[in-house]
């Protein structure tokens, strides 16, 4: 079972990460990846917890706990798992350099879902273009190379159910 997911991962990653792309699609794509660093995360929450102190300010802090809950576990998986990125072990050139050397799960889908969730919930209008921008910043990261497509899925299953435990402690607090 496990070496036919694999085999079924790996043509995947092979139908999304072409090597030949065009100028145009790897820089959308290491532009969309981009977004996924964390540093528009914080950007976004501390402003709108400046220009409205209250709403904003409960935001800021229910993203802050999601993180405080994502990051532990993400780190725990990705070196508990220790699965090699594609770049390296199919001997692939990335579009970019990746921070480490493991996929499983990816913190950006992880993050950007975890955002996305979030901010859906004190944005509803807003969720189908926050859901859409994190479905973007995950399959960029196969698109350059970094990630297998279960690696995405996997981040954004942790994203997902690190904001609904952030959004259930909230909301019994």
């Amino acid at each position: 079972m496990k070496t036919w997911l694999s085999e079924i991962d790996t043509a995947l990653y092979f139908l999304l990460f072409k090597p030949e792309r065009s100028l145009i699609v790897r820089q959308l794509a290491l532009g969309l990846s981009k977004t996924g660093n964390g540093g528009m995360y914080a950007l976004l929450s501390i402003g709108l917890a400046y220009l409205s102190p209250e709403r904003g300010g409960e935001l800021l802090a229910l993203t802050l706990l999601g993180f405080a809950i994502e990051r532990p576990v993400y780190f725990l998986c990705k070196h508990f798992i220790g699965r090699i990125r594609p770049c390296d072990y199919l001997g692939q050139v990335a579009f970019l350099t990746p921070s480490d050397r493991f996929s499983l799960p990816s913190g950006h889908s992880a993050g950007a879902f975890l955002f996305a969730t979030l901010w859906s919930v004190s944005f509803p209008p807003l969720a189908g273009t926050l859901y859409l921008w994190a479905c973007g910043v995950a399959l960029s990261r196969v698109v350059v190379g970094v990630h297998y497509p279960l690696d995405i899925v996997a981040g954004a299953l942790l994203g997902l159910g690190c904001a609904e435990l952030a959004l259930f402690i909230q909301g019994n607090a």
